[in-house]
């Protein structure tokens, strides 16, 4: 059984769904980097987790009729629109697949409890640190990663909208990181010079991302 899958190309800083949505269909990243967030009543950004090429970020979609939060791209995009009804249909037929589905959504929320955690009890140091950790660990993951270097083209006023800090704020947090010796970060690439430190600095456990390859995990 084949899903058929509509392939689109979409721009930076695009709105894939909104909040409140009913959608009919889900996705699949396959190039790009997105974001899920929410917007408070005064305007204000919370990125509440990066999405990149392998994730499926709307999966609860199939099961909650109305999304509860935005999903937006960070670069330019193609993503994979899937149908409800046959992915429905093709989790009847293949258990296992099933299974596969909603172990990605567990881990969703796994992250999402982690994320919660940097924003609330770490300090921006530790809270920028971790984002990057997570981020080289899952791009190693799916091959987008060589050694500790991966291209990084999050803006300073998203690392602000995911971490819950200003962009002076962020600003001062790279300079610091860079002083330290931990990373390097040069049009849009960044190279972690020193893993095990960035780990302490982030307070970094990948436990949460439940990858099967622990060789991925121990990066």
């Amino acid at each position: 059984m084949r899903l058929p899958i509509q392939a689109v190309d979409l721009r930076t800083d695009q709105d894939v769904i909104r909040e409140g949505d009913r959608p009919s269909r889900c996705f699949a990243v396959l190039e790009g980097f997105a974001c899920s967030f929410k917007i408070t009543g005064v305007g204000k950004r919370q990125i509440l987790g990066f999405h990149i090429p392998g994730d499926m970020p709307d999966l609860q979609s199939l099961h909650l009729e109305v999304l509860d939060c935005s999903i937006g791209t960070l670069t330019p995009c193609k993503l994979g629109f899937i149908q409800h009804e046959p992915i429905r249909e093709l989790c009847e037929a293949y258990p296992r697949l099933a299974a596969a589905f909603w172990r990605e959504t567990l881990i969703d929320a796994s992250i999402f409890r982690e994320w919660v955690t940097n924003v609330g009890r770490r300090d921006a140091y530790s809270r920028i640190a971790h984002v990057m950790c997570e981020l080289l660990v899952r791009l190693r993951a799916v091959g987008l990663a060589e050694d500790h270097q991966f291209e990084l083209p999050i803006t300073q006023s998203e690392f602000a909208d995911a971490t819950g800090i200003s962009t002076v704020h962020v600003n001062r947090t790279l300079q610091e990181l860079r002083g330290d010796g931990l990373i390097q970060l040069k049009r849009e690439k960044l190279t972690i010079l020193d893993w095990d430190r960035l780990k302490e600095a982030g307070d970094f456990d990948a436990t949460y991302l439940h990858l099967k390859r622990q060789d991925q995990a121990a990066a």
